[in-house]
Order: structure tokens, then sequence, then C-alpha cells
């Protein structure tokens, strides 16, 4: 081959490379490549996790016995004690009312507003309004009947007026809690009370009120000493 011909090829050959590597569809694929890991990687790396994480005590444990019952509301009263949202607060103070008058009760519901019935049960702490059971009802020693149920539920719907009226004649300068002598009955004047407050410190002292007869209900079904 003579050396004008090996010149040649090597020029020709050297031009098609250059074609070849500034031929738009290879650095389209270059491109699209080189973006995708990319965005990828942002996307991996940036992008917040949306997945919802669910509300501390929606799904707690409502309770089929006295005790599991007793507890669920110490934790409602907890969460609610503790609250760092107005939104928390009621949330909490809707569960606890929930669980004490159950869907036989009156109060019993969507307290808050928020399209869910915190502490959903079907059987309340106390009997319903017509007289259905309650969980106390049928787990008394003689400190739960002076402290949880507070005396004779023979006239239900009478006791639970009485609890409507005292929640309705409150004032901040005339507690009339003390005059009901069930101690959730004054759960749910405190849960009530709560509900109807946009403030998170009045909740929370709200809160507080609650915790006193919980420990109250809870200390008469699990160490009991009347007389």
């Amino acid at each position: 081959m003579s050396r004008t011909a090996f010149f040649t090829i090597r020029a020709l050959t050297g031009l098609a490379l250059t074609i070849a590597a500034c031929s738009p569809s290879s650095q389209g694929e270059a491109v699209v490549d080189t973006a995708t890991n990319a965005t990828h990687s942002d996307v991996a790396a940036t992008a917040p996790d949306v997945r919802e994480t669910p509300e501390p005590g929606t799904q707690a444990e409502t309770g089929s016995t006295l005790a599991a019952r007793l507890s669920a509301i110490d934790v409602a009263v907890k969460q609610w004690e503790n609250a760092g949202t107005i939104a928390a607060a009621h949330r909490a103070a809707e569960t606890a009312r929930n669980l004490v008058v159950g869907p036989n009760g009156p109060y019993y519901g969507d307290g808050d507003k928020d399209g869910t019935i915190a502490g959903a049960n079907t059987e309340g702490l106390l009997p319903g309004v017509a007289g259905q059971s309650g969980l106390a009802s049928a787990n008394r020693n003689a400190c739960v009947e002076r402290d949880v149920l507070g005396g004779s539920w023979a006239d239900p719907a009478r006791r639970w007026n009485t609890a409507k009226t005292a929640i309705t004649n409150w004032s901040k300068t005339s507690n009339t809690f003390p005059s009901l002598p069930s101690h959730p009955q004054r759960i749910v004047g405190w849960s009530t009370l709560t509900l109807a407050s946009d403030d998170l410190a009045t909740a929370r002292e709200y809160g507080g009120h609650a915790r006193i007869h919980i420990d109250v209900a809870n200390k008469a079904a699990s160490n009991c000493k009347s007389g």
C-alpha cells in the first residue's frame, strides 16, 4: 500500500470517529442517562417522606374489661395533660370522654369535629342513658360502687341529666363538678370544657383535673380499701 493511500485511510477513520462522537443521538442518550440518574438520586436524597404517621394514641386499646378500660382512659388523660397542641388536647379529651360514656351515653361521638371518633367503643365505662350496661356495673366492689359508679344507677337518665346540668352550670368561679359522686363523670365534665376551649394551657390544666379523677378510679378498681 502506498503512503498516500495509508494517510487517506487514517484521515477517513479519524473523521468517522469525530462524526460519531458528535452525533446528536449519542449525546442525547448520554444526557438522558445522566439526567435520569441524577434525578433519581436527588429525589431519593431530598424528597420528604409523605407516608402518613398515625397520631399517638389513635390505635390505643379501648379495653373490654374494667381494668383495661380504666387503663385506656389513663393513657388518654396522660396525652391530654401533656398535649403539645390544642388539637392533640382535644383529641385526647374526646378519647377519654367517649371511653367513659360509650355509644349509649351523652356526648359520645366526634367531639373535636375532625372526622374521626377517637376512643370509639361498643360499651361505655358507665351505664347508658336508657340503662344499657357499663363495664363498671359488672365489675363492682365497694370502692367501684362509691368512686366509679358513684352510687345507684337505678335511674340512669337522671344520673346523666345531673351530670349535664353540672357541666352547663360550671364556671371559673363555681366548680360544680364535686357535686358528681362518680369520678368518671367528672372526667366527662373536664373533657367537655376542654373541647370547648381553644387555649392549650387551659386544656392542659383541665387534663390535670382529669388526672385526679382517673387516679381515684384506678385505685378503686385495683386497691379497694372501703370503710
